[in-house]
């Protein structure tokens, strides 16, 4: 029997305007300092500009869309054993998988340069949607790790 607690999980209320649990907890990860009607003008707004940028008539599911193909499959943990430290390729459970997809979107969105977090989040979303940008890049940089070590897949827990 495992000694650990697990955390349990809180409901996330859905968003007001898309009625959308998923773009709550984005709109929650964009937030800073506990100003959310700020983190929500900024993602809607992104979400406008990009529904528009890719000609999309539902912005929700084009959303969807761009968060599923920044979301990693594979992702590589360090594992001692006698001695060595090995990094052991592991399959990442399907909210670590969103949460990490939604993190790197929003880290390279507030990376870009001379933009409003609105054009960068907008820019990095256009990207995502058409497989290309940072993110995507992030994502095949993590599965390229977890490729080069699957010698020590063996070593799982």
């Amino acid at each position: 029997m495992s000694r650990r607690r697990r955390a349990e999980k809180r409901e996330v209320a859905p968003d007001p305007v898309y009625n959308s649990v998923l773009l709550a907890k984005f709109i929650n990860k964009v937030m800073e300092d506990g100003k959310k009607s700020v983190a929500r003008r900024i993602v809607y707004n992104a979400i406008e500009k990009f529904a528009k940028r890719i000609k999309a008539e539902d912005p929700l599911a084009a959303f969807e869309q761009a968060l599923e193909n920044c979301k990693p499959s594979l992702e590589v943990k360090s594992r001692r054993i006698g001695g060595a430290t090995y990094q052991v390729p592991i399959e990442i459970a399907a909210d670590r998988r969103t949460s990490m997809a939604m993190g790197w979107i929003i880290l390279y969105s507030r990376e870009k340069v001379g933009r409003s977090m609105e054009e960068g989040l907008s820019s990095e979303l256009t990207d995502a949607f058409q497989n290309q940008g940072a993110t995507i890049k992030k994502k095949d940089d993590t599965h390229r790790m977890a490729e080069a070590n699957k010698a020590f897949a063996h070593y799982k827990w």
